[in-house]
């Protein structure tokens, strides 16, 4: 999966170009807070790609289990097959069955647990990818404050920002 990208790069340069032309104390306040807010969304966005990435690779493990366990199954209604046809069943295909059943066992206990893991990592993605857009948001709405010159714009920013953090919080917690 992609990592969220966070394009507000152009969008902080205009925020911080306004501070300095404007001459109004609270707009640096908008600049500095635009940028904390910038890298937050960053590490939420590395943190929410890193999460996919490993769900995606615990779901393509957790396929490749089932794959295996479903072989394995096959050869073992071969095998009992066998054992049904012939009159006589000989002790090592008796020994083989058992074996398949106990492989199958582990095929399967590991392919839930890579399964259950990759829920995992998709869940906490999700946490961070909320953040993230938090963030965005945040980071939009300084800007507005600062092309309008209304602070009250920058305090719904701020709110943002800490929903935000909140998300971010909350997936390093999960995590």
């Amino acid at each position: 999966m992609e990592e969220a990208e966070v394009p507000l790069e152009n969008l902080q340069e205009e925020i911080h170009h306004h501070a300095e032309l404007g001459g109004e104390r609270w707009l640096s306040q908008v600049a500095l807070s635009t940028a904390i807010l910038a890298v937050l969304a960053a590490i939420a966005g590395l943190l929410s790609g890193a999460h996919a990435n490993e769900a995606m690779m615990s779901q393509i493990q957790a396929s490749d289990q089932w794959g295996y366990y479903q072989a394995k199954s096959i050869k073992a209604s071969v095998l009992d097959a066998k054992m049904t046809l012939t009159t006589v069943a000989t002790e090592k295909d008796k020994e083989k069955a058992a074996q398949y059943q106990e492989e199958q066992a582990e095929i399967k206990r590991e392919a839930e647990h890579k399964q259950a893991e990759a829920k995992s990592n998709f869940r906490k993605h999700e946490i961070f990818a909320r953040g993230v857009t938090m963030f965005q948001i945040a980071i939009a709405i300084a800007a507005i404050s600062a092309l309008t010159r209304r602070r009250r714009f920058w305090v719904v920013s701020l709110v943002f920002g800490l929903a935000g953090s909140v998300f971010l919080v909350l997936g390093w917690m999960a995590h």
